[in-house]
């Protein structure tokens, strides 16, 4: 059954004539650069063209350079070092970042990544306090710790030196923004967001932290703190492992992240990473151009596949230390493991949702949904969840029991914190952590119906009931006539695409249908419609949207919302629009 979305079209800007001009481009694509807060020409400019002299100096960014010195001064020292990071794409690709900038730099560093299910997310004393007997003098976290309160003080009792980098929210003082934050103590935490921060760019990921404090660890190395050499080639070649990050963790592709993940995407098919080689080979993707859909739908998946259904250790392997045997052999695994993943993920979504309905939660006053299981498989509910938001619109967290402990995964809808939603039901809860959008959590089983109640109540009181049916935004109007390669090509330049930059859909008013609607696909599962507006005729495909083909008929008057793509079929190009929901024409 296909979701019924609430359109929200952009209203035109007097401003898209002008910047038009201004720009040479079409009054159009003015009008999307507007809608994405762009006001000015040379704004426009900068993000039609990323530059890599558009990203931040790491001195920009909270104890970067202080974290970088400390680190140089610990490989000259010869100390033991320890890179402690998370077990998703963005902690692994983070670990190998700085793994590669120290050994570049005549050290040697190990690392250590917490078992999914058996440790949870995050530091934790009892890994810690191994890591500290084991002779460690400097753990370095990734992407995990600005919470770890009581983990970081151990690491210091025991005279071990521990810096924090991470991108997560901070934990609060009690629930609520505007609680003052708790920060770990510890020896340097770097954070985009720590307390007094004007870093330009709040939203940089795990991966982007660790890439900033790469660059400072060769700065300081280097006289006069300017980065040459095998350095300077190390540094650019792992825009591509902060690209993997940058898109997997779902920030938004705005500003610096938006050239990272623009020149990381363009890098990493000329990657020298025997790792990176074997990963885009095992997805079938040697020698293609590659964009954010390849990352976050293909390439990404496998690197999350060995966390979440074995031992994250096997892809950070693969992006550090493989030869291309080994990575060939790791990447043929992590294969191996998302298609498992993949059958256990549907598996799990059938009875998701079956529970939704025995219990009546998908009514109107039901704003948020917790579901739990004993036998669910904990590395993979995270991807149910944001499964399960799509179909629903509501805030879900899934749990997966295990000896009386829930191991839980959030996501949530524009408009509610999942971070604070969390911290508000912390009496319910054993640990929690993440930000506005994912989150992670561990709860008692006895507990949970206490949490289910708190965490709905909280969503009934934050979400209004038009929230939950789902936004389909939509950039401007537009006339099948104005839909031209030249179009396409154009919109194209508007990548890479992700959170904070979607892909563009047009709002194309009263078009008619002229044609029996046809299921096309394997199993019938996609429609195709031909449609006519004044004397240009298009034809228009619809994805896994069977139940079109009974809605529409001959001669009716619909509006439409799609994205105009290029068909190159046979050497003959011609433009197509891929619908993404449709309504009665509104004339």
């Amino acid at each position: 059954m296909r979701p019924i979305y609430r359109w929200i079209i952009s209203p035109p800007s007097k401003q898209a004539g002008p910047l038009a001009s201004a720009l040479r481009t079409s009054p159009l694509i003015a009008q999307i650069l507007l809608n994405r807060g762009l006001a000015t020409a040379e704004q426009c400019r900068q993000f039609l063209s990323p530059s890599l002299k558009h990203l931040h100096e790491p001195a920009e960014l909270p104890n970067a350079v202080a974290a970088a010195q400390h680190i140089v001064r610990a490989v000259r020292d010869r100390k033991r070092i320890v890179i402690y990071g998370d077990y998703d794409v963005d902690g692994i690709t983070g670990i190998a970042i700085l793994w590669h900038a120290i050994r570049l730099l005549g050290g040697q560093a190990d690392y250590y990544i917490p078992h999914r299910l058996e440790e949870g997310y995050g530091l934790n004393s009892e890994a810690l306090a191994q890591i500290c007997d084991a002779g460690a003098q400097l753990v370095v976290t990734v992407d995990c710790g600005i919470t770890a309160i009581e983990q970081a003080r151990l690491a210091l009792d025991r005279g071990v030196e521990i810096i924090i980098t991470d991108h997560h929210d901070l934990r609060r003082a009690d629930a609520g923004a505007d609680a003052p934050p708790v920060l770990p103590e510890c020896t340097v935490a770097v954070h985009p967001r720590l307390p007094g921060s004007r870093y330009p760019n709040p939203w940089l990921c795990g991966a982007g932290v660790a890439l900033k404090v790469a660059w400072a660890m060769g700065q300081i190395d280097n006289p006069g703190g300017r980065v040459g050499g095998e350095y300077r080639q190390f540094l650019l070649e792992a825009t591509s492992l902060a690209a993997l990050g940058t898109i997997a963790d779902v920030v938004p592709l705005r500003a610096e992240n938006r050239v990272l993940a623009h020149y990381g995407l363009g890098g990493l098919r000329r990657s020298r990473l025997e790792g990176i080689k074997a990963l885009i080979k095992s997805a079938g993707l040697t020698g293609k151009e590659l964009d954010s859909y390849h990352v976050g739908f293909m390439l990404a998946p496998r690197l999350n596949a060995a966390g979440r259904m074995g031992h994250a250790r096997e892809a950070a392997e693969m992006l550090t230390t493989a030869d291309a045997p080994t990575a060939a052999r790791i990447a043929a695994a992590l294969e191996a493991k998302n298609r498992e993943r993949q059958a256990l993920e549907k598996r799990i979504f059938e009875e998701a949702m079956a529970q939704v309905a025995a219990h009546g939660w998908d009514s109107v006053d039901h704003r948020a949904l917790v579901l739990a299981a004993p036998h669910w498989h904990a590395g993979v509910i995270g991807i149910v969840a944001s499964r399960v938001v799509n179909r629903l619109n509501r805030p879900t967290v899934m749990i997966a029991a295990c000896n009386g402990h829930g191991h839980g995964s959030a996501r949530s809808i524009p408009g509610f914190n999942l971070a604070e939603a969390l911290n508000a039901c912390r009496a319910h809860l054993e640990a929690c952590g993440g930000h506005e959008m994912a989150a992670g959590l561990r709860v008692r089983m006895d507990k949970v119906d206490e949490f289910r109640e708190a965490f709905c109540q909280y969503a009934l009181q934050r979400l209004a009931p038009e929230q939950m049916q789902p936004r389909l935004e939509l950039e401007c109007a537009a006339r099948l006539a104005q839909m031209t390669p030249a179009l396409v090509r154009e919109l194209a330049r508007l990548g890479p695409f992700g959170t904070g930059n979607p892909r563009p859909v047009l709002f194309c008013p009263d078009v008619e249908i002229t044609a029996p609607p046809r299921r096309v696909g394997r199993n019938g599962e996609h429609v195709q419609v031909l449609i006519r507006q004044d004397e240009t005729r298009m034809k228009c495909v619809a994805f896994s949207q069977s139940d079109l083909a009974g809605e529409l008929r001959p001669g009716m008057r619909v509006d439409l919302a799609a994205e105009p793509i290029i068909n190159d079929f046979n050497g003959s190009v011609s433009v197509e629009l891929e619908i993404r929901d449709v309504r009665p024409a509104c004339r």
